[in-house]
């Protein structure tokens, strides 16, 4: 049982701090980039308090910082560009999403995109000078989201990671306790409702604007009983020049590929040529491209609106539509891929007082078993952030506040079972990145490699479980990034163990084909220790799911009960 913040403790969070900072507030919304943002604006707009806690700096936080992009959205005016809108990445779906629900969330962003024209932002504009809506520019659009929430007078705590939710006496999730790095000193708010907006989560791969991205939201929301869902679809990969972060799609479909040994590879173009080129990079030793098959005018109108691309080539004197140059495949994961909380309509997880936006949740019914990045990524942080703004506010506002002990709800990382040791960070991190970024473990997926990591991951965590612990408020947030990481791989792996099918983002070399009957479902899971895992049928589709045979499918750790092929270590 987890102890109260604010009981005598030998660990961290520390006891009696007289320095530590304490707030009170209607909302808190952790994780200030878009979807926390819009989440914090709209909550403040329906009358409540509001504080905003971020791991980084309100401004230049999350993946959208870095990146420019088109938000989707449909125009309820305009038929024909709603229609296209909502259709934009139907095909990619593979059957999984949900038209009624993606034309919800496109005008919904529609109608959040005027509203940010009305605060007095500009989208940016096409060569021609005309303004484009949807069209972003990360840093200007986090930049000016930061002054219209100091102008509503949202709280901002910058450089504040949270570490763990806290609960009330009635179950109910009443804000969240971290750390102020500048200061290094503990925080503690307490809220009447918490807006959880975290991002999704790249495993450290180092694609550009993912570091903050660990997995936190994933685990302190399955500490207070939250359920995610689809993890499994999360095997995407970006390419990026070898040395750089930059992970822009944008040019691709204008390259000619090459094996490490510098042969052409047949291999289309864009992403297309995924397969091939981790194929390559494990068989030769690496990839190359070739922007040459740009058209007339591409490469001006590619600086222009992606500057940040070209800093890399530019640096070493490059070419990239003339000359050859190394590429490399960095995991994107659930930043740009699908799996995440579960959340309904109002973006409630099931946890009394809990609300979920962005990335962290599950994207499912919006781009079915493809990628989420770009265009429909955007669209969601404003709908999904609104939603949960307005949802959050309305359950503090309906309620007195809770004025009695909060409990901690922070496991791994923070309150070890068993003996601490400040030495674990490390290993607990490293040991789960060498089970998640590597093509062929992550990528090229089977039963054998799936079950040999999961029994990795397994050990770690419950390494991690009965003995990581910071040293002090320094170590704190490594600790908790650690666990975070360690758990999140475990369902990930475990939700890509059961799915036997290859889909979308979900490959399995065992199991090459898409299922052939047809049977949509969605798997959930919940759980630290000990994870069950369930079968649910899509709710917008009429088949039903095949059913999770053998006798650990809705209990203990699960393995794959269907295949033999795995040792009886493996299947435990």
């Amino acid at each position: 049982m987890p102890e109260r913040l604010h009981a005598s403790s030998d660990r961290y969070p520390p006891a009696g701090r007289d320095d530590a900072l304490a707030l009170e507030t209607d909302v808190l919304v952790i994780g200030g980039s878009l979807a926390g943002a819009w989440a914090a604006l709209s909550a403040r707009r329906s009358g409540a308090r509001v504080v905003l806690a971020e791991k980084g700096y309100v401004g230049t936080a999350g993946a959208a910082a870095p990146a420019n992009v088109g938000g989707y959205y449909a125009n309820p005016s305009d038929p024909e560009q709603a229609h296209k809108a909502v259709h934009a990445r139907h095909a990619s779906a593979c059957d999984m999403d949900d038209l009624a629900h993606v034309r919800k969330v496109y005008v919904q962003s529609f109608h959040a995109y005027s509203e940010l024209e009305a605060l007095g932002f500009q989208f940016h504009s096409r060569p021609n000078g005309l303004s484009q809506m949807g069209r972003f520019i990360g840093g200007y659009t986090l930049h000016f989201l930061r002054q219209a929430l100091k102008k509503a007078g949202v709280k901002i705590l910058d450089h504040c990671p949270a570490l763990e939710l806290l609960r009330d006496g009635d179950g109910g999730i009443a804000g969240a306790a971290g750390i102020a790095r500048q200061q290094r000193k503990p925080w503690t708010v307490r809220a009447g409702a918490v807006v959880a907006a975290t991002g999704g989560g790249s495993f450290l791969s180092g694609a550009m604007g993912t570091r903050g991205l660990t997995c936190d939201g994933h685990l302190m929301a399955a500490e207070a009983g939250a359920t995610l869902a689809n993890l499994e679809f999360s095997a995407l990969y970006g390419f990026a020049p070898l040395g750089s972060p930059s992970t822009k799609g944008f040019m691709y479909d204008s390259a000619t590929f090459y094996d490490g040994n510098r042969r052409p590879l047949d291999a289309g173009s864009g992403r297309k040529a995924t397969e091939a080129l981790a194929r390559a990079i494990l068989e030769t030793g690496g990839a190359y491209a070739v922007l040459d098959k740009a058209p007339e005018g591409f490469e001006r109108w590619a600086r222009l609106n992606h500057a940040v691309s070209f800093l890399y080539f530019d640096r070493l004197g490059i070419n990239p539509f003339k000359d050859l140059w190394p590429l490399q495949m960095l995991l994107e994961g659930h930043t740009r891929g699908v799996g995440g909380l579960v959340i309904d309509a109002r973006c409630a997880t099931g946890v009394p007082g809990l609300y979920a936006a962005g990335d962290l949740t599950d994207r499912l019914r919006l781009v079915g078993a493809g990628m989420s990045g770009g265009g429909p990524a955007v669209a969601w942080c404003f709908a999904s952030g609104q939603w949960a703004g307005e949802a959050a506010a309305a359950h503090a506002l309906s309620r007195p506040a809770s004025r009695g002990a909060l409990q901690g709800l922070g496991t791994a990382g923070l309150r070890p079972r068993r003996q601490p040791r400040h030495d674990l960070a490390d290993t607990v991190r490293d040991g789960t990145r060498e089970e998640i970024l590597p093509l062929q473990k992550h990528y090229f997926r089977s039963a054998a490699t799936l079950g040999t990591s999961l029994d990795k991951l397994d050990a770690l965590w419950h390494q991690a479980r009965d003995h990581l612990a910071p040293e002090g408020p320094d170590h704190a947030l490594a600790a908790r990034e650690a666990a975070a990481l360690a758990a999140s791989a475990r369902w990930l792996q475990t939700c890509a163990l059961h799915r036997q099918e290859t889909r979308g983002l979900h490959r399995r070399h065992d199991f090459p084909a898409q299922n052939a009957g047809g049977l949509l479902y969605t798997q959930r899971i919940s759980g630290l220790d000990h994870p069950r895992l369930w079968r649910e049928p899509l709710a917008w589709a009429q088949d039903a799911p095949p059913p999770l045979a053998g006798p650990r499918a809705a209990g203990d750790t699960p393995r794959q009960p269907q295949d033999t092929s795995l040792t009886a270590s493996h299947a435990h």
